[in-house]
């Protein structure tokens, strides 16, 4: 999608504005129920059993504080819709949320301009490119391509409201400890960390800048993006995040409405199309269902209608997905039957 009116850029050369207008009354369709506790268990012990020892993969050291993380650390968390856990390995070992927190940042921001505008402002194609692409943005006219990757969660960030930078902060930490159901707070060795070493996003932003399509201070900009990926969670707590996207926006364990069911389906098609970057269209062939990965080596994925599925375990692919949390996500999604795009034939038809 090309830039708002009033901002410059190539991109606006090649985009046709097209409203669309949402039905007042949006049924929102559920997809069933999770298996009941015992298979639950069974599935995820089973998980955990079986991958706890895949030694591949290397943990995330171009952000010098997350070199240090150990990886045998290895969790995951299912937190159904009725507010339900199942909760196996170091679910309660705090990591940095890092890009997991796209996701989250980006309903705040949908939520806020609602679905036509931040359609305009942000697009939800993927790129085929790494997350730090800088060609990605160049060859887009100058307009971020999706909301995943670091150039469209930058210019989401800018677009938080809030007239300064420390009024955006509060108000992404508020959202985020809604998601959660508890206040985060900052890891400040990991902000400190990575505020030395993000020369990369700041010139995305100032790239983004240049063509008119950030909507704050890009260096400021930076900085809060810096701190939302720097918010400690815990696999239990992303599970909880997760599950609130697959409750239509609301968190089943405090039952607090934190964003609309609209805005949920907006980011759950967003993390389809490239929650796992350039890895999106494996991850959706082999577990069909939305998700988003993180450095620290944290991947949510959601079940519509069911709940959401949070694994961690350090060590990252080389497209920076965490290993076993991908095997121990595929494992689970055929366990559970949670793969949005299975279907079985009606019984009359069997």
């Amino acid at each position: 999608m090309g830039p708002p009116d009033g901002l410059t850029g190539a991109a606006s050369c090649h985009s046709v504005a097209v409203t669309t207008t949402e039905p007042d009354d949006v049924s929102v369709v559920s997809t069933g129920s999770l298996p009941n506790r015992e298979r639950v268990t069974r599935a995820m012990a089973e998980a955990h059993a079986r991958f706890a020892g895949v030694d591949e993969g290397h943990v995330a050291d171009y952000i010098p504080a997350l070199a240090t993380a150990d990886p045998s650390l290895f969790g995951m968390s299912v937190v159904a819709v009725n507010g339900d856990s199942h909760d196996v390995g170091d679910t309660d070992h705090p990591f940095s949320i890092q890009s997991i927190s796209k996701a989250f940042v980006y309903a705040l921001v949908a939520q806020e301009l609602g679905h036509d505008e931040v359609l305009r402002r942000i697009g939800v194609d993927s790129t085929g490119l790494p997350f730090d692409s800088v060609m990605a943005l160049e060859l887009n006219g100058g307009a971020p391509m999706n909301p995943m990757v670091n150039a469209g969660a930058l210019a989401t960030t800018s677009l938080v409201p809030g007239a300064t930078s420390a009024a955006k902060w509060e108000r992404i930490v508020a959202g985020l400890s809604a998601f959660a159901g508890r206040r985060l707070e900052v890891d400040e060795d990991v902000y400190a960390s990575e505020a030395a070493t993000n020369r990369r996003n700041q010139a995305i932003a100032r790239l983004l800048q240049s063509y008119g399509t950030i909507h704050h201070d890009p260096l400021e900009t930076t900085d809060v993006y810096t701190r939302q990926c720097s918010l400690l969670v815990t696999a239990h707590d992303l599970a909880v995040m997760a599950a609130t996207l697959a409750d239509g926006g609301v968190n089943p364990t405090t039952h607090e409405r934190v964003v609309d069911a609209i805005v949920c389906r907006d980011v759950l098609a967003a993390l389809a199309t490239s929650g796992l970057y350039e890895q999106s269209g494996r991850w959706l062939a082999t577990i069909g269902l939305p998700g988003k990965s993180g450095v620290s080596g944290g991947i949510i994925t959601v079940a519509p209608g069911k709940g959401g599925l949070a694994t961690f375990s350090p060590p990252l692919d080389v497209a920076g997905n965490s290993v076993r949390g991908r095997l121990a996500t595929e494992h689970l999604s055929h366990a559970l039957g949670m793969n949005i795009f299975a279907s079985a034939p009606h019984p009359d038809h069997a």
